[in-house]
Order: structure tokens, then sequence, then C-alpha cells
């Protein structure tokens, strides 16, 4: 894997959080939890393959590739152990990161996503027509989908994913449909909180986050009113309050 392009904020002594994003969004993704996260904590956001300022991927990527390249940031950046959050696609890094490098990942915060992102065809269907269509047409129709019907703040998600380069955004397609995590959750060791808009449309909370929640040992659930499959943008008090207080509990940096 390529390193990813990713940036660094907040006090440099403080324990690291790492924050994925979603399939279509860069870093800018998690700016509205960055005023509360980056006082207390050291934030290091990256952007997915094609997404942002990531090149797009050369060749084909899984889900597990993502959460390497992860692995080989924190490598080059001298980061040992960090608490990972991460938004859909971005969750679902972080659930693969922390079975595949347990010892990496103290603190985990999966954040409207699913340890399977429903059936392959679907996810096939959409590389193949942004391969054919560009971002463009998706992006017409994405308020839709992240958002509840009474936000109004959509526009700067809808532009995030209208320069997602097409071939990055269809690899990562293409990762989700062979992503399945469901028959390993109790391999997840890390303190984990799962949190999911009680609106969204693409990873209800039935099936997917409650799914997350039953089977990773020990993980609570926090369900946001009013937030769709975007639930940090739409309602970023109650998600960063939930977010703080669960890296209260888990991760101050200190050794495992």
């Amino acid at each position: 894997m390529t390193i990813p392009h990713h940036r660094l904020d907040g006090p440099e002594d403080a324990p690291v959080v790492v924050l994925g994003p979603s399939l279509g969004t860069s870093t800018e993704l998690w700016d509205p939890q960055m005023p509360e996260l980056a006082a207390r904590w050291r934030v290091l956001r990256y952007d997915l393959p094609g997404h942002g300022g990531s090149a797009p991927p050369a060749d084909a990527v899984t889900v597990e590739d993502l959460a390497d390249g992860v692995t080989e940031l924190l490598d080059l950046l001298e980061i040992d152990r960090v608490a990972y959050a991460g938004v859909s696609l971005g969750g679902a890094v972080g659930l693969a990161l922390a079975l595949r490098a347990p010892e990496r990942v103290a603190s985990l915060i999966l954040c409207c996503t699913s340890p399977r992102f429903g059936p392959p065809e679907g996810w096939h269907e959409r590389a193949e027509r942004v391969r054919r269509e560009g971002t463009g047409p998706l992006a017409e129709t994405a308020a839709e989908r992240w958002f509840t019907p009474g936000f109004d703040g959509a526009a700067p998600y809808v532009g995030m994913l209208r320069t997602t380069d097409a071939e990055g955004y269809a690899e990562c397609c293409e990762a989700l449909a062979r992503f399945d995590a469901s028959q390993r959750l109790a391999g997840v060791a890390a303190p984990t909180l799962v949190i999911a808009g009680a609106q969204d449309a693409p990873t209800p909370p039935a099936g997917h986050a409650e799914v997350l929640a039953t089977g990773i040992p020990g993980a609570g659930l926090v369900v946001i009113d009013g937030a769709g499959h975007l639930a940090n943008a739409e309602r970023p008090g109650p998600v960063t309050r939930a977010i703080t207080a669960h890296l209260d509990r888990s991760w101050k940096g200190l050794p495992a």
C-alpha cells in the first residue's frame, strides 16, 4: 500500500487518535469534531485511495489492505498505539486494524458502519457505474443517502464526493463488496463504542450497529436520533460527546 495522505493536529505529546473517513469523503469529514478532539489528543487523519490528497490505487485493494496502510503510516510516524475512530468504510478499516494488529489499537469507535455492507452485487454495480460516468451522478443523490431530509449542511460533503477520483472510489466499492468480518467480531480486544444514526439508511442500526455491539465483547452502543449515515457531520454535538466520553474512559496514552 502507498502511504495515504494524512495530517496531524493537536498537542505533540498527547495520546494519538486516528480518524478514518467514509467512502467519498476526505479528512475534512471530521472537521466538526476537531476543536474538541485536537484540544486534548494528537489527532491523525488520513485519506482513502483516490480521495482527498491520496493518490489513486495502483492495484485492487481490500479493507484489510487499507488497514495495513494505516499500520504502515503509524510505523512511518513512529506511533506505537492509538485510539481509532472511523465512519462507514473508515470504521471497517478500524475493525480490520483491530483484528489484524490488536497491539496497535488501544480503543475503538465504530460510527455508522458494519461488519458486512450488504450483498456484493450492489457494490460491483456502483463501481462499474462510477468507472463509466465518474462520481458526478452519485453526487447528485448523495445528500439523500447521507443525511436526513431536514439537514441543510450537505454541500461541503457532497463536494468531497465530486472531487473524488473515479478509480479510487470504484476500488473502495470493490473493497466493501469483499469485506465480511461478521464471524470475527469476538476477536476484537479493544474497548469499543459503536455509534449509529437512528435514521441511517445505508447502515441502519438493526442489522449493522446492533450486530457490531452484540458481537464485540463489552461493546457499547449509542444511537443518535435525527442523524443519517454521516452522523458526525449531521449531529456533531452528541457524536463528539460520545467519542470523548469513550476516549476519557479508555485512552489516556497509558501502557497496555
